[in-house]
């Protein structure tokens, strides 16, 4: 049974293919020992396209932040060192022999909500990309 009780863990990686492997990896074990196993599939998708973004699109750190709500509201969102504005999601294309170019429009298609903000983080300008479950 999922915790009534709200709670947040946040991951600190570095520009490296390889975090977003960690991510989904620590991400399961989060939600596991929360009791919330139900929600860890399309969880791991959605912060795998996040952190990816991240890692893929910008120079610097970036953040994987996981916070329960309490309330049956999970967020999952990436911060990285780049504050432009995410591209807007795109439909799905025929070609499917890309590999890339989908994220946001998986992230749109499987979240409940999801939104970006630029923000600051420890002295550095960069953006906040996050996206909801719901667990019920």
């Amino acid at each position: 049974m999922p915790e009534t009780e709200p709670w947040e863990y946040s991951l600190c990686i570095p520009n490296d293919p390889r975090a977003v492997t960690v991510c989904r990896r620590t991400l399961r074990l989060i939600l596991t020992v929360h009791g919330l196993i139900r929600l860890v599939d399309v969880a791991e998708l959605l912060a795998a396209e996040l952190v990816s973004n991240a890692v893929r699109h910008t120079k610097g750190p970036a953040a994987l932040r996981v916070l329960w709500s309490g309330s049956g509201v999970l967020r999952i969102g990436a911060w990285d060192a780049d504050p432009s504005p995410p591209e807007p999601p795109q439909p799905f294309a025929p070609e499917w022999e890309r590999e890339d170019g989908r994220g946001l429009a998986l992230v749109r298609a499987c979240a409940d909500m999801w939104g970006w903000q630029p923000l600051t983080r420890e002295g550095n300008r960069g953006k906040y990309v996050w996206c909801e479950l719901g667990a019920a």
